[in-house]
């Protein structure tokens, strides 16, 4: 403790003696403000304090006579100057404004007061932190990660409600990793934001012990598998079987149907056709066909006639040859 109270001394001793000041950092997030401060006990006698950026550019001017504060035109929407403790205040800091800012004292002999060196960074992403479960016995949850962020990585493993707390780091960004007996956390933080990712690992265990439990029943499943495929290919076949049997009793019973309706359209025709021919033929052809051939049944005639068989000799002729006299 002593030595740092004496190296604090002989810094502010020399900053005094030959005007050399020590950058102090100072990290801003993109589109904030950042304030840059002056220890008015250190503050010599001075007519015009300035504050000055790494391009030697005024950022503004104060005159001690006149109390008259001159910002830079580059700056003038975007500084704000306090005469009484002579602090400076950057806004909307971007990428480009990141560099060295310096406050000097003119009077009897310049002074470098103090000096900072501004970094303007963008706020971190969030960490992903990704699980992979196992289920080493019935009431003991194992889990490996990975918690990633940026270009930084953390493998670790979950066992017996606890893990090895880690952290690595890359310049200016940090990852660190931790548990508890509720919970996995992975924290991404730099000097301007932290994000972190938590997972709830008791909830984990208990999804993944249902979600074995279902393979569990899958692969039992999956064993009575084949009976179930001969049975219902057994089904498909007794099925097919019984259409083919359908479809062919269907069709017979239709060509019977048919066969009947022409047989009895053939018999009602032969009818009619019967009954108009032997209305047709005169009683005195009939009468003397049955002399002729001196058989009493007309039903001969009738049955010819009634069969649409083609007569040999024309029905005129008939006619004539019956009506000659003898």
């Amino acid at each position: 403790m002593a030595v740092h109270h004496l190296l604090v001394f002989l810094l502010s001793l020399l900053t005094f003696k030959t005007g050399f000041s020590a950058e102090i950092s100072v990290f801003v997030k993109t589109g904030d403000s950042v304030q840059l401060d002056i220890q008015t006990q250190e503050l010599p006698e001075f007519d015009v304090l300035s504050w000055t950026n790494d391009k030697s550019e005024n950022i503004v001017r104060y005159i001690s006579a006149t109390k008259e504060v001159k910002p830079h035109n580059s700056y003038k929407d975007r500084v704000d100057f306090n005469d009484e403790t002579f602090s400076l205040t950057l806004k909307n800091m971007q990428k480009t404004d990141t560099g060295l800012y310096t406050a000097r004292a003119s009077g009897e002999s310049e002074k470098n007061i103090v000096t900072y060196k501004v970094s303007v960074i963008d706020a971190v992403d969030a960490p992903v932190l990704t699980v992979n479960s196992n289920w080493s016995s019935s009431d003991s949850c194992t889990v490996n990660f990975t918690c990633r962020a940026h270009d930084l990585m953390i493998n670790s493993s979950y066992q017996n409600n606890r893990c090895s707390p880690q952290e690595v780091t890359s310049q200016i960004n940090t990852l660190i990793l931790n548990c508890s007996e509720e919970s996995i956390i992975c924290n991404h933080s730099n000097p301007v934001s932290w994000k972190k990712y938590r997972i709830n690992i008791t909830q984990l265990c208990v999804n993944n012990k249902e979600h074995n439990k279902g393979d569990d029943e899958t692969k039992a499943l999956l064993q009575f598998w084949p009976y179930i495929l001969v049975a219902v290919c057994l089904f498909l076949a007794i099925a097919l079987f019984l259409a083919f049997l359908y479809s062919k009793c269907k069709k017979g019973a239709q060509e019977e149907g048919s066969r009947v309706h022409a047989q009895v359209e053939a018999q009602e025709m032969q009818k009619n056709n019967s009954d108009g021919h032997t209305n047709d033929i005169p009683e005195q052809v009939q009468d003397q066909t049955q002399e002729q051939t001196g058989d009493n049944r007309p039903n001969t005639i009738y049955c010819t006639v009634g069969q649409h068989q083609k007569p040999a000799v024309p029905l005129e002729t008939i006619y004539s040859v019956v009506c000659k006299q003898p």
